[in-house]
């Protein structure tokens, strides 16, 4: 049987060259590369075909939990093992959820059971492990048969639009399928709501201006409490020439300033 194929996800190099021992002495793994944090590993995994992750929790830019969300994204997500050196609490949510995880410093033996076991993360334990992580930092977006992590702080809007929400950086436009209100409960600190369709970074916002509504632009004017003719604020976004509407229910941002 040919050998299953590894990646090893650790911001410590020491702990990385522990594990590539550890696999070479279990035998019948074959390593394919390795990433010290959850960006440079799913960057790894749409390149290279991967069977087991064996991944830290606890890493600078994303850590282990963030990457199991992304991961579950995957058109074929690997199986995955948590390595940890984590607190007991977290640990029980482990063991309650069948949630597997490498206990530090990790021992031959119990690698070895582990791999033999070796599963993807299921829905449940996605949830589960929901609990013990900070909001995501990055948001994952399907762009013809990929998964994109797309930096929250390179997002300047989130506007809904039928099923989908507009995620707009300073280069590009995306699409994601959310909630927009869980967006903004997930991230209020960096978002703040201008109209029941959009949310804007808080850091983003060049200021605010008032504009003229057109009889061309009444359908939209109609959604913000505008008339035809009148004036209307709106939101200025730095970086690019576009605006989004300010609702009248949403103007006390305006009155924030």
């Amino acid at each position: 049987m040919a050998s299953q194929q590894l990646l090893i996800v650790d911001d410590e190099p020491l702990a990385r060259q522990r594990l590539r021992d550890l696999v070479g002495d279990v035998g019948g793994y074959n390593i394919v590369g390795e990433a010290a944090n959850g960006v440079e590993a799913m960057a790894l995994l749409q390149n290279q075909p991967v069977d087991i992750v064996l991944v830290d929790i606890r890493m600078p830019v994303m850590d282990g939990i963030e990457l199991a969300q992304h991961i579950r994204k995957l058109a074929t997500p690997p199986n995955l093992i948590f390595t940890t050196a984590y607190d007991h609490y977290a640990l029980q949510a482990f063991d309650l959820n069948a949630i597997d995880y490498l206990l530090k410093p990790i021992r031959a033996e119990r690698l070895s059971a582990a791999l033999a076991k070796a599963r993807p993360l299921q829905a449940k334990q996605s949830q589960a492990l929901q609990a013990l992580q900070q909001p995501p930092q990055h948001l994952s977006i399907h762009e013809r048969g990929k998964v994109l992590l797309i930096p929250l702080a390179d997002v300047l809007y989130l506007r809904a639009e039928l099923k989908y929400v507009t995620v707009r950086t300073l280069e590009k436009s995306y699409l994601l399928e959310a909630s927009l209100n869980q967006l903004e409960h997930s991230y209020a600190e960096r978002f703040v709501r201008v109209h029941r369709n959009a949310l804007v970074a808080k850091d983003a916002i060049a200021g605010y201006a008032k504009q003229r509504v057109s009889k061309v632009e009444q359908a939209g004017a109609e959604q913000i409490g505008a008339e035809a003719g009148e004036s209307s604020w709106v939101v200025l976004i730095k970086g690019v020439d576009e605006t989004l509407a300010v609702s009248r229910r949403h103007q006390h941002v305006i009155r924030a300033v």
